[in-house]
C-alpha cells in the first residue's frame, strides 16, 4: 500500500469560474488533475474554447483531465438510442481534449416504477451497447453509483456484478464517499463483496450537518473537515489500503463553496487536503 495520495478538483467547486480561471484555481490549490463537467449553466463542456485551445490550457496549467461528468440517466431502457448519441458527443469531446474518461450516472427519477431485477438487465443492456464507443476512442466508461433512495443503482458491488455480467473491459467504478454513506452498503460489506480492482475513481465530500441519511441533499456537501459526519477519512482509509492507487476528487455541491471568492476558496481546498492527510497519515503527491 502507497502512502501517498493524489487528489482532484471536480469543477462544480466553482461552477461561475471560466475554464481557465477554474485551472487556475486548481494550480493555485497545488492540484494537477481536474473533472469537467457537462451540467453547467452554459451548457458548455469547455466554455468557448476549441480541443486545441483546452490543450494549451492544459499544458499551461499542468492539468491532467481525468473526466467528463457525465451522462445521465444511462441505465433507462426506452432513453437508449438518445443516449447512446449523447454519449458520442461525449466521447468525441472527451478524446479531442485527452480527457480519459466518462462518467454514466443512472437514473434517479421517484416515478421510476421499474422492478430491481428491470434496472439491472437495463444497466447491464446499456453497459454492452456502449461498449464499442468506449473501445474506439480508448476512453473507460466511469459508472457512479448513487445512493439516493430514488436511484435506480445504488451500489458499487452491483455495478461491479453488472460489469461481470456485460462481460466488458473498459468499464470502472466511481466509488463516491457520500453516495456510500447514505446507500444501501457498510464498509464492512463494501470489505467482503467488493473488488476494489473495480474502482478507477473517487469523489470526496463532507456533510457537518447531523441528521438522517435519507434528508441529505447534494446542498449539504462542503469540503472534508473535522466536523464531517460521512466517514469520509474512513472510506479513503479503506480504499488506499486495499489497493486504490488512483486520485480522490473534490466534489463539494454546497452553495456555500462555490460562492467562496477563489482565493478564500484555495485557502478551504489545502486546508481540506491538510486535515484529510494528517487523519490518514498518507503524503499528498502532486
Amino acid at each position: 500500500m502507497s502512502q501517498q495520495i493524489a487528489f482532484a478538483l471536480n469543477r462544480i467547486v466553482n461552477p461561475y469560474l471560466d475554464l481557465e480561471e477554474f485551472f487556475e484555481l486548481s494550480s493555485g490549490a497545488g492540484l494537477a488533475r481536474v473533472e469537467l463537467r457537462n451540467d453547467l449553466s452554459s451548457g458548455l463542456i469547455t466554455d468557448n474554447y476549441t480541443p486545441a485551445q483546452v490543450k494549451e490550457l492544459s499544458a499551461k496549467y499542468g492539468m491532467e483531465i481525468l473526466s467528463i461528468n457525465a451522462l445521465q440517466k444511462f441505465n433507462v431502457g426506452d432513453l437508449l438510442k438518445d443516449k447512446k448519441q449523447e454519449l458520442e458527443k461525449l466521447l468525441q469531446i472527451s478524446k479531442a481534449i485527452g480527457c480519459q474518461a466518462v462518467i454514466l450516472c443512472p437514473n434517479t427519477d421517484s416515478t421510476d416504477t421499474r422492478t430491481d431485477k428491470e434496472k439491472f438487465t437495463d444497466t447491464v443492456t446499456a453497459l454492452k451497447e456502449f461498449a464499442p464507443l468506449f473501445e474506439e476512442n480508448d476512453i473507460t466508461g466511469l459508472i457512479e453509483p448513487l445512493g439516493f433512495k430514488i436511484s435506480s443503482l445504488r451500489s458499487p458491488v452491483t455495478a461491479m456484478k453488472a460489469i461481470k455480467e456485460a462481460g466488458e473491459e473498459n468499464y470502472r467504478i466511481v466509488h463516491d464517499t457520500f453516495h456510500h454513506f447514505i446507500g444501501p452498503d457498510t464498509i464492512e460489506s463494501l470489505s467482503r463483496e467488493y473488488d476494489f480492482s473495480f474502482t478507477a475513481l473517487v469523489h470526496i465530500s463532507g456533510v457537518e450537518q447531523e441528521r438522517s441519511t435519507s434528508d441529505y441533499t447534494d446542498n449539504d456537501r462542503v469540503l472534508v473537515s473535522s466536523e464531517d459526519k460521512t466517514n469520509t477519512t474512513e472510506q479513503i482509509e479503506l480504499l488506499k489500503n486495499s489497493g486504490y492507487e488512483g486520485a480522490f476528487s473534490f466534489e463539494p455541491f454546497s452553495e456555500k463553496i462555490q460562492h467562496l471568492h477563489p482565493d478564500q476558496l484555495i485557502n478551504a481546498i489545502r486546508k481540506s487536503i491538510d486535515y484529510i492527510c494528517k487523519k490518514t497519515g498518507f503524503t499528498q503527491v502532486f
